[in-house]
């Protein structure tokens, strides 16, 4: 049957045309019933026996209408909802409303086990309808609903077994109609409650209108016509609002204001006005005299929201009034409160467009107010793990088995009359604190897909599996590159190789320089459903425990990835570069490899360390480092810049996966070499895909930091004397180099991880969509860059590899996925949020296991400051890579031996002017304020993990990372230490704290009592242990002799890790070393960890004075003996090695000296080779071992003598070659037999 429906339009042109529209309705379209006989179709979907309930005891399909799938759509995905005919009416309208849920209701059409059937009700001549005169869009699709299932009804009335079709709508006019017209319809909750499922009823959205008679909380959304207009004429700004990880009654917004970029802030719950974290909103600017500044504090709990609104409000009537001075309240001689400039601060007006997801978190357990075992439905509070996040109220028949879970909670709504957004809940994701649990919480939480990879996506992997092997008719149009001496180095346990390198030296004293990259895009062809699973992915995830890849493993780790010893395809980078690093030409070209070794960077640099090992690709390796330190330095001299962060890598147990320690990562020469080659090959690609394609090339940019950015760091540094200059990437550069504190060797590296934060993010773009000045890469100081090395586990990467397919092979025909500058553009949008996604899930996961690792822990550690709130500071501890708040006021730090007050008492006071927090106490008239925190400054902090029992139970549900300061000490703000005796030494004097009533100082008196007491008995244990120790020393020492004698002739060898005794004079008295030669093996870090080292009495690092690289991994060594040891003044003898070879040398001899002299080290030239000073090495250390010792024990003896700590008593001991000084009286005289256990040493060569 054929219909036509005519209709006139004019054109922007003023034509006016007339268009007739031809709708062809059909009687053949099936039913897809299985046992229907009458539609003659040859597959089916809906089941021949359809499921039962209650309410239908009969077999029956489902016929939902659009708003069942707008609001009930999670419950629409559960298994136990089958046999559904979705109408083309609901499709197209769902389609329209909501991309997101359209694209979900076409998953589970897809997903043959739920039996989901589109039926074609528009084309189909009996249930196509008119529109009526009068009728709305929306009456006229309920009423075509209504006839399409009173269609179906007939059809399938006579089949054996019956089936019934029931109409599923919460319209109640709608349900109505369907009644009087003799159909069966019902609502969700209806249908759910008849089957018995008490988490599917906790998961139906509540759509029940409000009482009009309820109190309004916030001010009425305006309409989008209203919105719409109002940021036309200039009155409203749009933009997309941050809520603040630290405060969530703080929000803003990046817009432009009077033409200008800035920041719109949005304080308090009525003025973000039921806005969510990443909604799109309308804000309204406030009065000027309403404007704020930034930091705000710290928000601890919801029940002190009250007081926090309360001080906002207070604070923007004080920054109305005339005087700039504000004192405190409980203060008439109070330091002032500098006042910075405020800024803009507006009002939420309007919603645009929400940004509503699901939510992963737990319920509070003290909004469960209903009888044990009991499944009445109740309104619980969920508090989301995201802190950003508002709590949300459900209704819930499961309360109490909810507590202590990780639960799945979403928004349906946010009334005006409701405090806050009302929610669903989805289901139950495991038990708190359990690690998978949480794991899969963090990939949920930052919208990483981790599903399996489906059969269909599976289907387009080569058949052969891991049989593949390359063919002959692999080499068309491909380069033979398998006699090359290829290797590649990459992290230890690295299976996703992308990359491999070679090096070939020409005639003509150039050299042929080769990157090779996997070829994925043999195996993954544009647009089939593989491509687009890993264009949805975008990125490999890395976590401590495991990684979520990007493409299936056959590919990734198997026949894409670049192993040794296989033959693989691969995409080659090939340049002549000249001495200089510098390019002569460069090619491109498909190709076959056949890498010679997978190195790990360890590896590859003990190959250019060791000048033993000579082979061709070895000395392929060293040909690479020269030349990719030259590539280095162009770079650096062009304003590249050298950033940190600080990483850690855990060490996990092999079957629990748990973390038994934890360690910054280290950074090698031939981590750098692998760097600049890889970028090397990212801009001689982008140059090359931008020639070929100048409008929708994928490149990768880096904007300019605003100036702004840097404010609080140039502040923060200008009183240490230095200046950071930004203006561009090269000042910045040489500003970092320059700021070095010689006594502070840390401060570079922390500036370094600080200027990270400054800058911008980099991101993916379509060239086509910016201009050539905003192509640069800030960071890289390069005009162009790309992504073209890590194809395995980076889409952009394929997308890339594809264009330049395209640019070097004319003959190759490719779509419009590599032309069309708006599919491009949208493909970078998606990429960037998954590569950000993917970051935030890494940072995630490490806080996880950090979590783990500090699990019954009690830790103290050096920290540094590097953010300054108002009621708190965040401090980050370099040995572990993590950060953490300082709580600075009596509301919400602990002050031992007292209760808080209801009201927070502030201790420490933000001051903007100086960024820092400082003393509350009364001055004299003139005295300045007293800085206490400011940035970059050394503190000691303990770590724990702090349980929040808001969600109840003895495990916590919301474990966070605690820290409490230690030192300095400040009254009310610092703990005593719990690991050890620590004084109550403040960095500045003056901070005081009313000591309360006498009972309160005995009992402070008695606690330092019982500490000191404490203190002592640990003491006298550590002097036991020692004595013990040494004892079984000797012993052990006297028996390896005996081992060692009966074994003579074994000759040493220095390059293996060892053990032995070596018998030694020192000063005219034998001892005898028990030695641990490490032989400079990396594992000795990894395998014997900080226990063995604390075994040791003394230390001889050694390192290269030809080997620069050596040289700098003694930092990690000589840190590593300190943390153990517990000290910085251990007995350690620098031996600078292989001073025979003066003329490669690269480490000067001032170097070492002075970090000898930074080490409290002794230092020593030597040589292995000859023999040069190895004897006086050991005899030095011995004469270290033996001075530390006296010290000690002379100083064991002083903490408990009348004497102390005076001079005239110096620390000596009897031992031969020494004069004894007078023994000071104590009750512990030390005895000869004491000296004679100490005569074996244990020693450590590094």
């Amino acid at each position: 049957m054929l219909r036509q429906k005519a209709f006139v339009k004019k054109t922007k042109s003023g034509k006016v045309l007339k268009v007739v529209k031809e709708h062809y309705l059909r009687d053949d379209i099936w039913c897809s019933a299985e046992a229907c006989k009458k539609c003659g179709h040859t597959e089916t979907v809906l089941s021949a026996i359809p499921s039962v309930n209650k309410l239908f005891p009969l077999p029956h399909y489902i016929i939902p209408d659009t708003n069942i799938f707008m609001n009930q759509i999670d419950v629409m995905e559960k298994p136990q909802i089958t046999n559904v005919i979705v109408l083309q009416t609901v499709l197209e309208e769902v389609k329209h409303l909501s991309l997101p849920i359209h694209k979900r209701v076409r998953d589970m059409i897809a997903n043959k086990e739920k039996h989901f059937y589109v039926f074609s009700n528009e084309h189909h001549r009996e249930t196509f309808i008119e529109k009526l005169k009068d009728e709305s869009p929306n009456d006229r699709n309920d009423r075509a609903i209504r006839v399409a299932t009173k269609w179906y009804g007939n059809h399938i009335k006579d089949l054996k077994p019956h089936i019934s079709v029931v109409m599923m709508t919460d319209d109640a006019a709608n349900r109505a109609k369907a009644i009087a017209d003799g159909l069966q319809a019902v609502s969700v909750k209806w249908y759910i409650e008849a089957l018995d499922n008490t988490e599917l009823l906790d998961m139906i959205t509540e759509t029940k209108e409000l009482d009009d008679g309820q109190q309004m909380i916030y001010a009425e959304h305006l309409s989008p016509a209203q919105l719409s207009n109002g940021i036309k004429s200039g009155k409203y700004y749009q933009g997309k609002i941050g809520i603040s990880s630290h405060n969530y009654l703080e929000g803003s917004i990046f817009t432009k204001i009077d033409g200008v970029d800035g920041t719109v802030l949005i304080l308090g719950r009525e003025h973000l006005n039921r806005a969510v974290d990443g909604d799109t909103i309308a804000v309204e600017l406030l009065p000027k005299s309403e404007w704020r500044t930034t930091p705000t504090g710290v928000v601890i709990d919801e029940e002190e929201e009250k007081e926090e609104e309360e001080s906002l409000k207070a604070e923007a009537e004080q920054q109305a009034a005339a005087s700039t001075d504000t004192v405190m309240a409980d203060a008439t001689k109070a330091a002032p409160v500098i006042l910075d400039t405020p800024q803009p601060t507006g009002k939420v007006v309007g919603i645009i467009r929400r940004n509503w997801r699901q939510y992963c978190g737990f319920i509070d357990k003290k909004s469960v107010h209903t009888p044990a075992g009991s499944t009445a439905p109740a309104n619980v509070m969920f508090y989301a793990m995201e802190s950003k996040i508002p709590k949300i109220k459900f209704r819930t028949r499961q309360a109490h088995a909810l507590i202590g879970k990780r639960i799945i909670v979403a928004i349906d709504s946010w009334p005006k009359t409701s405090k806050n957004p009302i929610g669903h809940f989805i289901r139950t994701l495991g038990d708190a604190g359990d690690k998978s649990t949480e794991t899969e919480v963090l990939l949920l939480e930052h919208d990483v897909p981790f599903h399996e990879f489906s059969k269909q996506v599976l289907s387009f992997l080569p058949v052969e599996g891991e049989n593949w092997v390359v063919q002959p008719e692999h080499f068309n149009g491909r380069e033979d590159f398998r006699e090359l001496n290829v290797c590649s180095i990459d992290p230890p346990g690295c299976t996703d190789i992308d990359d491999a390198l070679h090096v070939v030296s020409l005639p003509n004293g150039n050299y042929q320089v080769g990157v090779h990259i996997a070829d994925v895009t043999h195996f993954v062809k544009p647009n089939n459903v593989m491509d687009q699973e890993a264009a949805s992915r975008g990125t490999t995830v890395y976590l401590v425990d495991k990684r979520i890849d990007m493409l299936p493993g056959l590919l990734g780790t198997n026949l894409c990835s670049l192993r040794s010893n296989v033959e693989r395809l691969a995409f080659s980078c090939i340049w002549e570069l000249n001495d200089n690093a510098e390019i002569v030409s460069v090619r491109f070209t498909k190709s076959v490899i056949a890498s010679k070794a997978s190195l790990t960077y360890e590896e590859a640099q003990n190959r250019i360390d060791d000048d033993r090992m000579q082979d061709d690709i070895t000395k392929g390796i060293r040909t690479l480092n020269m030349l990719a330190k030259k590539l280095k330095q162009r770079r650096l001299d062009m304003g590249a810049l050298t950033l940190a962060s600080p990483e850690v890598r855990f060490s996990l147990e092999h079957d629990t996966q748990d973390p038994v320690d934890v360690e910054m990562k280290e950074l090698k020469e031939t981590n750098a070499l692998v760097e600049e080659f890889m970028l090397l090959a990212n801009i001689s690609v982008a140059r090359k895909i931008y020639e070929k394609f100048p409008d929708s090339a994928m490149l990768r940019c880096h904007p300019t930091p605003p100036a702004s950015s840097f404010e609080k760091l140039e502040k923060a540094v200008s009183r240490m004397g230095i200046t950071i200059d930004h203006s561009t990437s090269k000042t910045l550069s040489d500003s970092l180099d320059n700021a070095v504190i010689p006594e502070e060797p840390y401060f570079n590296k922390l500036l370094r991880i600080m200027t990270t934060r400054c800058m911008m993010q980099a991101v993916y773009f379509c060239s086509g969509s910016m201009t050539e000045q905003e192509f640069r890469h800030y960071g890289l100081a390069t005009d162009i860059y790309t992504h073209f090395t890590s194809p395995i586990r980076r889409y952009s990467d394929v997308m890339v590899h594809r264009q330049l397919h395209a640019a070097i092979d004319s003959d190759i025909s490719y779509g419009n996925e590599l032309t069309d500058k708006e599919s491009m553009n949208e493909l970078c949008g998606v990429l960037n949020h998954r590569n950000r996604m993917a970051q935030h899930a890494s940072r995630s996961s490490v806080e996880l296991f950090t979590h783990l690792f500090f699990k019954n822990k009690v830790e103290e550690e050096e920290g540094y400051v590097i953010r300054i709130l108002k009621n708190a500071f965040i401090v980050l501890v370099p040995k572990y890579g993590i950060e953490g708040i300082v709580y600075a006021s009596a509301k919400v730090a602990k002050v031992e031996g007292e209760t808080t007050a209801a009201a927070p008492q502030p201790i420490l006071v933000y001051n903007p002017e100086t960024d820092s927090l400082q003393s509350t106490e009364p001055l004299a008239e003139g005295e300045a304020p007293k800085v206490q925190v400011q940035l970059f400054q050394k503190v000691v902090v303990q770590i724990s993990i702090d349980d929040d029992l808001k969600g109840g139970g003895e495990g916590g549900m919301r474990q966070k990372l605690k820290m409490d300061l230690v030192k300095p000490y400040i009254e009310g703000v610092s703990i005593h230490s719990s690991v050890s005796k620590e004084e109550k030494a403040p960095v500045t004097s003056g901070l005081k704290r009313d000591a309360g009533a006498p009972e309160a100082k005995r009992g402070a008196k008695k606690k330092d009592e019982a500490e000191e007491r404490e203190y002592q008995a640990k003491k006298q244990a550590r002097r036991e242990k020692r004595q013990l120790k040494a004892q079984l020393k000797e012993e052990k020492a006297h028996e390896r002799i005996r081992a060692k004698e009966a074994k003579k002739g074994k000759k040493y060898d220095p390059t293996i890790e060892d053990s032995y005794c070596k018998h030694i004079e020192v000063d005219g008295r034998e001892y005898t070393l028990d030695i641990t030669d490490t032989a400079g093996q990396e594992e000795y870090r990894g395998h014997w960890n900080d226990k063995f080292m604390r075994a040791g009495d003394g230390f001889i690092c050694v390192y290269s004075i030809a080997s620069m690289g050596s040289f700098q991994e003694l930092v990690g060594f000589r840190n590593q003996i300190w943390r153990a040891k517990e000290s910085e003044h251990v007995p350690i003898v620098l031996a600078a090695n292989k001073c025979d070879l003066e003329e490669e040398r690269q480490v000067d001899t001032g170097v070492g000296q002075e970090f000898a002299r930074l080490s409290n080290a002794f230092y020593i030239e030597t040589s292995a080779k000859t023999g040069f000073n190895i004897n006086e090495a050991m005899l030095e250390l011995v004469r270290e071992i033996v001075r530390t010792r006296e010290r000690e024990r002379f100083q064991d003896l002083a903490d408990h003598s009348q004497y102390g700590e005076d001079p005239a008593y110096p620390v000596q001991a009897k031992i031969k070659g020494y004069q004894k000084s007078p023994t000071p009286p104590g009750p512990y005289p030390m005895e000869e037999e004491e000296l004679e256990m100490e005569k074996g040493c244990c020693c450590t060569i590094m």
